[in-house]
C-alpha cells in the first residue's frame, strides 16, 4: 500500500495511483465506467426525445433510470454483507448486457420507447446500487491515510467522464448514428470489467453475522443514526441535493436563455467551464494529502458553494456568470470528494456498505426536489427561488455546525 499520502504537492496529488496498482485498476476501471454511463445517458435521452417528442416522456424516462437510487440502503447491506469486487463485477456485466441488449435493438430498428424505459431502468440498476460498493472498497485498497487522495482522484475520474463523455456522446450519434454510439458505450463497460478481474482477491464481505437482509438495513440505520458525526454528513448531503444540485442537473438551460441570452453552444461552454472547475478543485484536495480539519473544509466549502449559487443567480453578466461558475465547479469538490471520505471515516467498516446507501438513497431526493423547485421557479422566478435555496442551504450548514461542533474540528486523521 502506497504511503505517500502524508505529504502535499503535485507528487501528492497522484499518491493513491503510484505504486498501488490495485487502486490504478479501480480507477481506471472507474473512468471507463462512468465513460460508458456519461455517454449513454445523453444517446438514450436524445433517442428518447426523437421518438415522442415529449418534454414529460423524456422526464419519464430519466426518472426510470434514476430510480435505483432509492434502492441505496438495500445495495448498501449488500456491500457489507458479500464480496465488494464480486458485486462490481456483477453489476459491470449487468450494465454491459443491458446496453448491448438496447443497442441490438436499436440496430435492428425495434426499439419503442417503452423498451427503451425498461432498458434505462435496467442499466440505472447497475449504476446506483453498485455505488456503495466502489465506495467502500476504496478505503480497503489505500487504507485511511490516503482516502481523501484517493476519494479525490475518483471525483477527477468522474469530472473528467461528466465532461467528455455527453461530448463524445452527442460527436458519435452526429457522426455514426445513435446505434452504433450505444455500442461505444458497450465497449467501455466491457473495458471497466475487464479491469475489475483481477481485483477479485480483495473486496471480502465485512460483515460477520448471519443475518437478514433487512434485519441488516434496519441494523445500519440504528448504528449510523446514533453517530452524531456520520448524520450530520448525511444531512448535509440531503440538504446539497434538495436546494442545488437540482439546480446544476435541470435548470441550467434555463439560466443560459433567459439570464445570460446565450445559446446552445454558449450552454455547453457554461457546463464545461464548471466540469473544468471541479476537476481542479478535486486536483487541488488531492494534493493536500492527509489534511487536517476535513469537517471544516467540508462545511465551509459546501457553505461558500451555496453563497456563489446565490450570487450567479442574480448575475446578468456573461462574463461575471462564467467567473461564478468556474469558481462554483472549484468549491462544489470540497462537498463531492469529502462527503465520501468523511462518511468512511466516522463509521465503522462493518457499516460502511449501508453508510454510503444511506448517501445513495440523500442523493436520490434530487429528481423530486426538481420537481418541488421547478413548481416555486414557475410562481417566483427561478433566480429568486435558486437565491433562496443558496441563503437557505447556508443557514442550514449553520445551524448544523451549532448543534454538531465535533464535525467542524473533525480531522480523521491517520493515527499510524
Amino acid at each position: 500500500m502506497n504511503g505517500g499520502g502524508t505529504g502535499r504537492g503535485p507528487r501528492t496529488a497522484l499518491a493513491s495511483l503510484r505504486g498501488n496498482r490495485p487502486f490504478r485498476l479501480l480507477w481506471f476501471s472507474n473512468v471507463f465506467f462512468f465513460g460508458g454511463v456519461w455517454t449513454q445517458t445523453l444517446v438514450l435521452g436524445w433517442l428518447a426525445y426523437e421518438m415522442t417528442h415529449s418534454e414529460l416522456l423524456v422526464a419519464v424516462f430519466t426518472a426510470a433510470r434514476l430510480a435505483p437510487m432509492f434502492l441505496g440502503p438495500v445495495a448498501g447491506a449488500f456491500a457489507d454483507r458479500h464480496n465488494r469486487v464480486r458485486l462490481l463485477v456483477v453489476a459491470c456485466g449487468w450494465a454491459t448486457i443491458a446496453v448491448s441488449l438496447v443497442a441490438a435493438l436499436a440496430t435492428a430498428g425495434l426499439l419503442s420507447y417503452g423498451v427503451l424505459v425498461v432498458g434505462g431502468l435496467a442499466i440505472g440498476l447497475a449504476q446506483s446500487p453498485s455505488q456503495p460498493a466502489r465506495a467502500s472498497l476504496v478505503l480497503e485498497l489505500v487504507g485511511r491515510e490516503n482516502l481523501s487522495n484517493a476519494n479525490a482522484l475518483n471525483a477527477m475520474a468522474l469530472n473528467m467522464t461528466q465532461i467528455i463523455g455527453p461530448a463524445l456522446g452527442g460527436a458519435m450519434v452526429a457522426a455514426i448514428g445513435a446505434p452504433a454510439a450505444l455500442w461505444v458505450s458497450t465497449a467501455w463497460y466491457g473495458a471497466s470489467l475487464a479491469l475489475l478481474l483481477p481485483l477479485r482477491g480483495y473486496g471480502k464481505a465485512v460483515h460477520g453475522e448471519v443475518q437478514s437482509l433487512w434485519t441488516m438495513v434496519a441494523g445500519g440505520v440504528r448504528t449510523i443514526a446514533r453517530n452524531r458525526l456520520a448524520t450530520a454528513v448525511l444531512l448535509v448531503t440531503l440538504a446539497a441535493n434538495t436546494l442545488l444540485w437540482p439546480v446544476y442537473q435541470s435548470f441550467m438551460p434555463v439560466f443560459a436563455e433567459e439570464s445570460l441570452g446565450l445559446d446552445a453552444a454558449g450552454l455547453g461552454a457554461l457546463l464545461t467551464c464548471c466540469g473544468i472547475g471541479g476537476l481542479v478543485g478535486s486536483l487541488v484536495i488531492a494534493g493536500m494529502g492527509d489534511f487536517r480539519r476535513k469537517g471544516a473544509v467540508f462545511v465551509v466549502g459546501t457553505a461558500l458553494w451555496a453563497c456563489l449559487w446565490a450570487l450567479f443567480a442574480l448575475s446578468h453578466t456573461v462574463s461575471l456568470s462564467f467567473l461564478l461558475i468556474c469558481v462554483i465547479g472549484l468549491t462544489s469538490a470540497a462537498f463531492g470528494v469529502l462527503q465520501t471520505t468523511l462518511l468512511l471515516m466516522t463509521t465503522e467498516p462493518e457499516v460502511h456498505g449501508r453508510a454510503l446507501g444511506l448517501q445513495e438513497l440523500a442523493i436520490g431526493i434530487m429528481p423530486i426536489a426538481t420537481l418541488v423547485l421547478g413548481a416555486i421557479a414557475e410562481r417566483v422566478g427561478l433566480a429568486r427561488t435558486v437565491f433562496g435555496a443558496g441563503v437557505l442551504l447556508v443557514v442550514a450548514l449553520a445551524a448544523l455546525t451549532l448543534r454538531v461542533p465535533a464535525l467542524l474540528r473533525f480531522s480523521g486523521r491517520y493515527a499510524g
